[in-house]
């Protein structure tokens, strides 16, 4: 459970504002003139706040909480700019499409890649195949987790199938995380951008059905704080 111990607004405010923030394709301003519209009056730079502070939190609810996956795996990494400098969001999703994990990352190299495909493992389980693109980072990360797996008694390694474009899964899943990023003009810190592409993905998890369908998005999202 989420704590809200402290904040001046009540739970379903923060969240909605939270929500509507990450789902939408608003600024900080913008959504203050939404809330005042909606009787709540809160600064641009609270809601900034709000965002970094609870998105994360949500999304970690959410890699953990989300409906099974398909054992076939779509890896790749997209750039995200951070105080002027490209960073990379690692992303993976199933050949269905739906999401698997997210990782931004000031590095894109083997530690990088080897990090992303644990976290992954961790919450998804042992994946048949991984399909990458012919990034030298990524293959040694394979061949780093195999090698672990094998270590632990695993016979099986995993499938690693490269390609010099993926397929487009993989490009269109990019697509959305983009589009709701590109008019923020890149982020002022690490920290709230890796919290804020959580709330993000999120909000997309939501918008494939991964969480708990029959209920309405934000429901969705607030359920994830409890």
């Amino acid at each position: 459970m989420i704590s809200f111990k402290g904040a001046q607004y009540p739970k379903d405010v923060i969240l909605f504002a939270v929500f509507f923030y990450v789902r939408y394709g608003v600024s900080y301003r913008d959504l203050e003139e939404i809330m005042a519209e909606r009787g709540v009056q809160v600064d641009h730079t609270t809601l900034n706040r709000w965002v970094a502070r609870y998105s994360g939190a949500i999304a970690e609810a959410a890699r953990r909480r989300k409906g099974p996956c398909d054992r076939s795996w779509r890896m790749d990494e997209t750039y995200i700019k951070v105080k002027g400098a490209w960073v990379y969001l690692y992303r993976a999703v199933d050949k269905h499409g739906k999401t698997l994990d997210f990782m931004l990352s000031q590095r894109r190299n083997k530690p990088a890649a080897t990090e992303f495909f644990a976290r992954t493992l961790e919450t998804n389980g042992l994946p048949r195949k991984i399909v990458i693109d012919k990034s030298g980072a990524n293959t040694a990360g394979i061949k780093a987790i195999n090698k672990m797996l094998k270590g632990f008694g695993c016979p099986i390694p995993i499938e690693m199938v490269r390609r010099k474009y993926l397929n487009n899964i993989m490009e269109q899943d990019h697509r959305f995380i983009k589009r709701r990023t590109r008019p923020m003009l890149g982020f002022k810190s690490f920290a709230s951008a890796a919290a804020t592409l959580g709330g993000i993905e999120v909000a997309h998890m939501i918008r494939k059905g991964q969480l708990t369908p029959g209920l309405c998005p934000f429901k969705q999202f607030a359920e994830l704080a409890t």
